[in-house]
């Protein structure tokens, strides 16, 4: 399975890294457009991008990516878009872990794996401004492989029409690999970013999928991709729809206790961000996700 997969590896790779510069590209044409209100004065936001490396238990290379910050932009007042891919050996706990929910054998004999993919996480200075995540990946080990991914609204002030167009994209791409997914991959999302000690969702839901693989690698890729391409027309109307939108130091104080909410979410349930610590990979890319302000009541 290593020799047939490494065509596969470039290629999902490749893939990762051209979204990532598409949402780059295209979030900095929304700074350069001239903004009203409370942030007109601010320049147009940038990209800052920083290598990261991940940590291998024996100093040698393991690969790495790229973390894309924007911080104190018109629009965004925080944004991370982060790409990467790396491999390794997982650790005990990581084996167990893996074994024990996805039922991969073999582990502890061999357990080298390979993961690439794209993360996303932005926050608003507009708090009418609906906050975003979204994240494809492949994931491979000597004795399987599979695709993850989805994206999810996080509006600290609703609107149903929002969440409306936000979910007909999404299932507007899933249909085209048939119309059972949509219906799953949303009931998967609303599951998956419940906080249960909050007694509540963490936004308005979207698409999520885990452990994706039928079999037919091409097919699955092909769907992960159109998970990603369905990102930039779900999300970029919404955030040019409401970025000029006036609000009040109430909105910008609900605003910091919704942030609050993503916080908890991300640091005690995420899986994404577990792995990402347990495997050695950069901790500020890892924690990226985090807002830059946040309130609790």
């Amino acid at each position: 399975m290593t020799e047939q997969f490494d065509d596969r590896k470039i290629r999902a790779s490749a893939w990762f890294r051209e979204l990532r510069d598409q949402i780059v590209t295209a979030f900095e044409a929304l700074e350069d457009r001239q903004t009203e209100g409370a942030t007109a004065h601010l320049p147009a936001g940038r990209f800052e991008v920083t290598e990261t490396k991940r940590a291998s238990d024996d100093g040698s290379d393991a690969g790495g990516g790229l973390m894309s910050v924007m911080r104190g932009g018109r629009v965004f007042e925080k944004i991370g878009v982060n790409v990467s891919t790396v491999h390794g050996t997982l650790g005990e706990r990581a084996q167990a872990a893996m074994a024990a929910r996805k039922g991969i054998p073999g582990m502890k004999d061999d357990p080298r794996f390979w993961a690439s993919g794209i993360s996303l996480v932005a926050h608003m200075q507009n708090p009418h401004a609906p906050a975003v995540h979204m994240n494809t990946r492949m994931f491979w080990t000597p004795h399987a492989w599979w695709f993850g991914g989805g994206s999810d609204l996080n509006p600290c002030i609703e609107y149903d029409e929002d969440t409306a167009q936000f979910h007909a994209v999404q299932k507007e791409h899933c249909d085209r690999h048939g119309d059972e997914h949509y219906p799953r991959l949303k009931a998967w999302a609303d599951e998956y970013f419940y906080v249960p000690h909050r007694g509540r969702a963490r936004g308005v839901g979207g698409i999520f999928v885990d452990d994706y693989c039928t079999g037919d690698w091409e097919a699955d890729f092909a769907f992960i991709q159109d998970i990603g391409r369905a990102f930039l027309p779900a999300y970029v109307p919404l955030v040019d729809k409401r970025r000029d939108t006036d609000w009040t130091d109430g909105d910008k104080d609900t605003q910091l206790v919704h942030r609050g909410l993503y916080a908890e979410y991300n640091l005690v349930y995420d899986r994404g961000t577990k792995f990402g610590l347990e495997t050695g990979h950069d901790a500020n890319a890892v924690l990226m996700s985090l807002p830059p302000l946040a309130k609790w009541v």
